[in-house]
């Protein structure tokens, strides 16, 4: 090899060895807060646009009379699939709660608009402890819970949402369902949607 053919291969060499780029000045940081987002801190934000209807009163009676907006008058006149209503009996009918404590919270309603146990005719009371047993069951049937809440709140002061509409609930519990979210984070999670639950509930019913 000719020696002028040496020395421009070896300068040919050195320019191929790339050599390390200079670090490019640093921008601001993303993970910073902008003048108009606020301190950050330690907690992680779960939304639930959907509770605001709850919030505002949404759905609820804008009087103690049937004709006053109650949601128990309303939802019969629906079907089943638009009143989220699980089963439907001679005085009585069992729906979901449209704000329930755990998933598969179901109601037991009597037809009439009534306010208190006391006022339940003999017919209606039976039929009323009839349709809870069966919601126990076809409960059991389709999630398997634990244990149960069961009962009234008879008045406002008691705690009834719709107090001038008697209804029993039956509330499915799991061990463990009273976490941290509940307790602390005053957020109920549930992991099926309404309709997804009344329809198997629906179809786990037990018959008479």
């Amino acid at each position: 090899m000719l020696p002028g053919a040496r020395k421009l291969r070896r300068a040919a060499s050195i320019r191929s060895v790339s050599a390390p780029s200079s670090p490019e000045p640093a921008g601001p940081s993303q993970d910073l807060p902008t003048p108009d987002t606020g301190v950050p801190d330690a907690f992680e934000r779960l939304w639930t646009p959907h509770r605001m209807a709850y919030i505002k009163g949404e759905g609820r009676p804008t009087g103690p009379g049937a004709h006053e907006g109650c949601p128990f008058c309303i939802a019969p006149t629906l079907t089943d699939e638009d009143g989220l209503i699980v089963a439907r009996g001679e005085l009585v009918y069992a729906i979901m709660n449209l704000y329930p404590y755990t998933s598969g919270h179901v109601l037991v309603c009597p037809y009439r608009h009534l306010a208190d146990f006391t006022e339940l005719t003999e017919a209606e009371a039976a039929e009323f402890s009839d349709y809870t047993r069966r919601a126990i069951t076809a409960l059991r049937a389709v999630s398997g819970p634990h244990g149960f809440n069961i009962g009234m709140n008879l008045g406002t002061v008691a705690g009834a949402g719709i107090a001038a509409h008697l209804h029993q609930h039956v509330v499915p519990r799991w061990g463990g369902d009273s976490n941290f979210m509940p307790v602390v984070g005053m957020t109920r999670v549930l992991p099926q949607l309404l309709a997804d639950t009344r329809k198997l509930l629906a179809d786990a019913w037990p018959e008479a």
